[in-house]
């Protein structure tokens, strides 16, 4: 008798999905990946344009007046978030938009806006650092395998250090009077505080150089080490996100218990274990939703499990920012009253220039 050989094929040990006793294996591409890094790329080159006209303007008042001259682009305003709350305080408190900085206002309450209509989309989306810190963990995984992961017992308390800072910050804002805000924004500190700003990254202490390489060598072996623990803005964007509407969503008749969901969230959620994701983590980064293999399992929803595909999510996010900036243009709330004579008088002396 000659032997019996098997032959198995890949179908063979595929998983069978069943809903109403049919296969429901995904059919087509997922492609709200290609979609995020898409909208990534477009802001994070976004933001390098704007920084390179913000330096090239910084320079023309540092030579005296010389060389290629650009526009001061508003659009800078929005890396000084702490202007952002100060003048939206001073709006909400007296009906008024600051003349300087009113930017900062503009892009918090645009990135607030996304975050209650789309979750924490501006992290996963739209943010530099976010898109930055993102390819530094993938990189990380690709050179060493592998992600760490701190403990439960670890990983709680650091995640509570960016909603500290936050309450900091917002202690600081909230019990500044409206004058004293206009005091602020209106001292030669607060007049350039996008150029200190420009200036700390280009004149890097040596502490403020170390700090930034121990984050980075963070960000290689800790998925999103800074997004995770530190950043306050992106605990003010989860704490908007728990208003939204719109969830990571899982119908457990279809879902095949598979956990890739899990394995492949950036929050470290444990999506295969919901029914529908509440976390402020959350970033609505739709991952879980791409590597899921089954049909209509898991997607992000509003309520009634209405569908938001990847391309809405682009075009909304988008929408907001549009509308927003440009109602804000509209009402001549955007550019900073600030005359050229006030940069050619602070620049030259900006290493003098102390916090108030």
């Amino acid at each position: 008798m000659s032997p019996v050989s098997f032959k198995i094929t890949p179908m063979d040990i595929m998983p069978t999905f069943h809903s109403h006793n049919k296969p429901v294996r995904k059919t087509g591409q997922d492609n709200s990946q290609a979609w995020r890094r898409l909208i990534q790329i477009l802001f994070l080159g976004l933001n390098v344009w704007i920084g390179l006209q913000f330096a090239i303007f910084v320079h023309y008042f540092e030579s005296g007046g010389s060389g290629v001259r650009f526009s001061r682009p508003p659009g800078v305003e929005g890396w000084l978030p702490i202007a952002g709350l100060m003048n939206l305080k001073y709006f909400l408190t007296t009906g008024s938009v600051p003349s300087i900085h009113p930017a900062a206002m503009v892009l918090l309450v645009a990135f607030l806006s996304i975050s209650i209509i789309f979750r924490k989309a501006f992290c996963s989306w739209l943010c530099p650092i976010g898109t930055i810190s993102e390819a530094v963990w993938k990189f990380g995984r690709k050179l060493l395998k592998r992600n760490w992961v701190f403990p439960r017992a670890i990983d709680l308390p650091l995640r509570s250090l960016k909603y500290i800072l936050l309450a900091l910050f917002f202690y600081a804002v909230v019990g500044m009077s409206s004058d004293a805000i206009a005091a602020f924004l209106w001292s030669p500190y607060g007049l350039v505080a996008d150029v200190k700003m420009l200036y700390f990254f280009r004149h890097l202490s040596e502490f403020a150089a170390a700090t930034l390489a121990s984050l980075l060598v963070l960000s290689v072996l800790f998925q999103n080490f800074w997004c995770r623990y530190l950043c306050p803005y992106g605990a003010l964007m989860g704490l908007a996100a728990l208003l939204s509407p719109a969830k990571i969503r899982r119908n457990t008749e279809r879902c095949i218990d598979c956990a890739q969901c899990s394995r492949v969230c950036p929050a470290l959620l444990r999506v295969d274990t919901l029914v529908t994701v509440h976390s402020a983590e959350c970033t609505g980064c739709m991952e879980c939703v791409a590597v899921c293999p089954a049909d209509g399992a898991l997607q992000l929803a509003l309520p009634m499990n209405r569908r938001i595909s990847p391309w809405v999510m682009a075009a909304g996010i988008g929408i907001i920012l549009t509308v927003i900036i440009g109602f804000a243009r509209w009402e001549g709330a955007w550019k900073s009253n600030i005359p050229d004579s006030t940069y050619e008088r602070l620049i030259p002396q900006l290493d003098q220039l102390t916090h108030p």
